[in-house]
């Protein structure tokens, strides 16, 4: 019988053999199976992923991540999807893969349920178009299991340690840029619902969206449970715990899709932090400032962002927003006093994201500096014209002490401001409501000064009271005892009272010099960026109900207002209009204008003339504005009074090739002028036509610019011409014209006149001298295009004398009847009536002469081509005896028989409430397939674009071949060729030239 010892000395032998067996496994393990879990592994890469993978090794090892069997895969690069399959989604110096080894044992399917990248850069793109680099993975459904070799990609764990990610949406005009990442996500990613436990640690963050940042190089940690349902695309954040540099932030919510749209409900919180922790989250512009400033007391914060977005519906989320500070301290280094007890708590409610639904609750701001304080409340719901406001501001400030203590970037302000201010009630511009009023307002000795500009505002002195005791605009007055700075040693004083203002009494005193240029510089005011001056001198006194009821005798307004290179914009017009220089003169209800030069773009101004009715324009939203003027130019280019937007974006490839999508939309005409002009213009441009000496009287009323009793020359040719415009909305305008010329070039006006070429297409090749006098009115499309089924109008064409070259249905009509003088007809001395609507030009009858042939035509041509036209060859000598024939097909493809009975063309009726007659979709966002019932192949894809008629019917498409086939090859992916498409289909493409229709 064994000793205890001797049993003691077997166990312990047995145990290392055992011990020292299972090393042995561990250690030759990977040698026998290296190759055949390399292999596996390129299977499965190959199988489930769609970029394109490369690594320079493999070895695997039980050490890497014990206990998990570990394939590491060294420099590793991983490309993108496509549009980026020649750009790196991850690039690592290694990427291991956790093999499950009872899977690998058992002889079933790899599964690799571990992945860990070290020293890693992912590069996340999406491109303007929404498509991402990052669909590399084939799920289950897009793959076909052909043998048990394949493997599984059954994810349980990713871990990244110190690496790099940058998130770029160009959709989302959002940049995220990660340094120092380490994460750790654990959960079973193959099941449809599971939860993911992650743990991020981030040394630097950084955030940018609009081209502007907001986070730059925080430090992150987080500690986060998100429940996930991928069937139902469902998140659900269940626990997310934060810490942005050091302020800590709970998260939570959930956000799903829907049909239609998202749902979504975050909360974003903190606690009970400090007031310098929340500081040290704010945007990089304040990091020097946060650096240099000390801080002290607590805050609470919450955002949230709670409701459905869909589009269809006009539904957006609401956001709320609340903070809260208590025993504030802030205390820049260089400031002699600081800001004390601050207490903040501020409330603000957006509802469906509409400002015009704004809530404000500002419970109480309250600080001290130096014995100096400020005090406020604010309650207001709704913006704009109607709101409700309850508010009282006390204010007894040193701007000085305060601008010191805060020193905020880029500013400073200086002065005493002495303010008490209390307002109740309700605003409703209709209903005429101003709320309960009075309070005063003093700042002396004022200064502001920027960084964008050395030299600061001075002298300000500004002294204002509001009062009104009943509630309504009819008691409110607003008085302006002194207004007054200095800027570049060049004084400004205004002095004003307003009182009634249901009927505004003024009395309005202004003199001195601003100047624009630098001020804009000072506050670096969008919109403005030119040198300019305005220099006032005047007195305005009056009544704004004797303006309006031509009482001018009460009125006392007088004085001048000189202007020089002042650039100034409207939401009406795309440019901005530069005045060079005028001098405007007041005299009672007048404002006349003196020597007046402007630019616009490329057009230049020059007026004299007056508005009427000036005053009362200024002073209310409901007057229109009156004048007369003599207007002269050397340029008027209308080109550029059109919204274009031209978006170019690079696609994520080395070739950059260039997408580009148009946005447009009409020129807006405003409707609250009365205007008249006198114009003489040297030269006007619209689209492709060049008009010179152009002269008529133009006048703008109600929405409508109209010209009458224009005379002009265009294309070397005098007309007469009367017309107008008037636009509906930002997508479509109507216009109306007449046009009389007596002489003109016909192949000048094809080649230089879009219209012309669109209305008479089979003038392409016809050479002399013809007369027009038609009148024509329809719709333009917010490309300033006409639309074709719009069009309706009629008059009379005199042909002079003009050759026909190469006219297609002459020849065809030649060589089926063997007459050959009648090729290249002469043709003189013919008036053409003709009247155009529904897409279709009705050509009354007429005769002509060609050699010894006496020919006589009727009928009807479509602006997509199509002919159905009678003809009658009378024979020589004399015509009695004649050939009816009818013609059908089309311009390029006539179709000749023997006969007189025809078939009226399909007329298109003009619907201006279909979807393609109000705005023009973008090329690459909306696409319609076109079924090939006898071909048998994939649907061909085109874009519902302009007049492209939808839905299609035979021979309906006509299109240039070239634009066709740039559309259907490069545009859109997948599609067959052009020369694929049979002439069997019943879809048929055929070549037309200049546009699609």
């Amino acid at each position: 019988m064994k000793t205890p010892k001797e049993k003691t000395l077997k166990i312990v032998k047995i145990f290392l053999i055992s011990f020292s067996s299972l090393i042995l496994i561990l250690l030759a393990f990977p040698f026998v199976f290296t190759n055949t879990i390399t292999q596996k592994v390129k299977v499965t890469a190959n199988t489930h992923l769609n970029g394109e993978l490369n690594f320079k090794d493999s070895n695997l090892s039980f050490f890497k991540h014990f206990p998990s069997l570990t394939l590491t895969l060294n420099e590793l690069n991983l490309n993108g999807s496509e549009p980026f399959k020649k750009q790196s989604l991850v690039n690592a110096k290694e990427v291991s893969l956790g093999i499950n080894v009872f899977s690998l044992i058992l002889g079933q399917e790899t599964e690799i349920d571990e992945i860990y990248l070290d020293d890693a850069k992912i590069n996340i793109q999406v491109n303007r178009f929404g498509e991402a680099n990052y669909n590399v993975y084939k799920s289950n459904a897009d793959t076909t299991q052909t043998s048990s070799d394949e493997g599984q990609l059954k994810l349980k764990r990713i871990i990244i340690k110190n690496s790099e990610l940058v998130y770029n949406d160009k959709s989302a005009k959002m940049k995220i840029v990660l340094k120092g990442l380490n994460y750790r996500g654990t959960g079973d990613l193959q099941n449809a619902n599971f939860d993911l436990k992650t743990r991020a640690q981030i040394d630097q963050l950084s955030l940018t969206y609009d081209k502007k940042e907001y986070l730059k190089d925080k430090k992150v940690k987080a500690d986060l449970i998100t429940k996930i349902n991928t069937n139902s695309l469902s998140f659900l954040f269940e626990k997310n715990d934060l810490i942005i540099n050091k302020l800590p932030i709970e998260f939570s919510g959930f956000f799903d899709f829907i049909s239609n749209g998202y749902k979504m409900d975050f909360k974003v919180k903190t606690t009970n932090s400090n007031l310098e922790d929340l500081f040290s989250a704010l945007p990089p512009e304040f990091g020097k400032w946060v650096k240099d400033t000390k801080t002290k007391g607590k805050t609470d914060a919450a955002f949230n962002l709670t409701g459905d977005y869909i589009v269809s519906e006009n539904k957006q989320p609401e956001i709320d927003f609340a903070i809260n500070v208590r025993d504030g301290y802030i205390k820049h280094q260089n400031a002699p006093f600081p800001i004390e007890n601050l207490y903040l708590n501020l409330e603000t409610k957006l509802p469906n994201l509409d400002v015009s639904q704004l809530e404000v609750k500002l419970d109480s701001l309250y600080f001290d500096v130096n014995k100096n304080n400020l005090s406020a409340i604010l309650k207001s719901s709704g913006f704009g014209d109607v709101m409700k406001i309850d508010s009282r501001i006390k204010s007894n400030l040193d701007l000085g002490f305060v601008s010191s203590a805060l020193q905020i970037p880029n500013f400073e302000l200086g002065g005493k401001l002495i303010a008490d201010i209390v307002a109740n009630g309700n605003y409703n511009a209709r209903k005429r409501l101003f709320p309960k009023a009075k309070g005063t307002f003093n700042w002396e000795n004022g200064t502001i000064k920027t960084t964008y500009y050395p030299n600061a505002i001075q002298n300000i002195q500004l002294d204002a009271k509001l009062n009104n005791p009943s509630g309504y605009f009819k008691d409110a007055s607003l008085d302006i005892t002194k207004g007054h700075f200095t800027f570049e040693n060049e004084p400004f004083q205004l002095a004003a009272h307003f009182q009634n203002f249901d009927d505004v009494a003024y009395n309005i005193a202004a003199n001195g010099t601003l100047n624009v240029g630098k001020i804009y510089q000072v506050f670096k005011v969008d919109g403005i960026d030119v040198n300019g001056k305005i220099t006032a001198n005047i007195s305005l006194k009056g009544k704004q109900s004797d303006a309006t009821g031509g009482n001018y005798a009460k009125l006392e307004n007088k004085g001048t207002l000189s202007v020089q290179k002042i650039a100034t914009r409207t939401t009406f017009l795309p440019l901005p209009f530069v005045i060079e220089n005028g001098t405007f003169i007041f005299n009672q209800d007048n404002l006349n204008f003196n020597d007046f030069k402007g630019k616009y773009g490329s057009s230049d101004v020059s007026m004299n003339g007056y508005f009427q009715n000036a005053i009362n324009f200024f002073l209310s939203d409901r007057e229109v504005l009156k004048g007369n003027f003599k207007l002269n130019s050397t340029l008027l280019n209308t080109n550029e009074f059109f919204f274009t937007k031209e978006i170019q974006t690079q696609t994520e490839s080395k070739k950059e090739k260039n997408i580009e999508s148009t946005i447009n939309q009409v020129m807006e005409v405003p409707t609250n002028l009365d205007l008249g002009f006198d114009l003489d213009a040297r030269k006007l441009v619209y689209e492709d036509i060049n008009i010179e000496n152009i002269t008529g009287k133009v006048t703008i009323q109600n929405g409508k610019i109209a010209l009458n009793n224009g005379k002009l020359n265009i294309i070397d040719a005098s007309a007469l011409m009367n017309g107008s415009y008037e636009n509906t909305g930002t997508q479509k305008a109507n216009f109306d014209f007449k046009m009389k010329a007596a002489e003109f070039d016909i192949k000048r006006a094809y080649n230089e006149i879009k219209l012309f070429r669109e209305l008479a297409s089979s003038a392409e090749n016809a050479e002399g001298i013809i007369g027009m006098d038609y009148a024509i009115k329809g719709v333009l499309n917010n490309k300033m295009e006409p639309i074709m089924p719009s069009l309706e109008g009629g008059g009379e064409i005199t042909v002079k004398k003009v050759k026909m070259n190469n006219f297609r249905l002459m020849n065809v009509v030649s060589e089926k009847t063997e007459y050959s003088s009648l090729k290249d007809p002469d043709l003189s001395e013919i008036i053409i009536k003709s009247t155009i609507k529904n897409n279709i030009i009705n050509i009354e009858r007429f005769k002509a002469k060609v050699s010894l042939f006496r020919l006589r035509f009727e009928g009807q041509t479509s602006f997509d081509g199509n002919l159905n036209l009678k003809m009658r060859i009378g024979l020589p000598p004399l015509g009695i005896i004649g050939i009816p024939i009818k013609v059908t097909g089309t311009q390029d493809e006539p179709k000749i028989q023997l006969g007189k009975k025809t078939e009226d063309l399909e007329e298109t009726i003009y619907d201006e409430n279909a979807p393609e007659n109000n705005t023009i979709t973008p090329l690459q966002e909306t696409i319609a397939p076109v079924a090939d019932s006898t071909a048998g192949k994939e649907p061909l894809k085109t874009t519902v674009k302009d007049t492209l008629i939808h839905p299609l019917q035979k021979d309906s498409i006509q299109t240039d071949t070239a634009t066709v086939k740039t559309l259907l090859n490069t545009a859109i992916n997948d599609t067959i060729p052009l020369e694929n498409i049979k002439s069997d289909s019943i879809y048929q493409l055929q070549p037309k030239k200049d546009s699609i229709r």
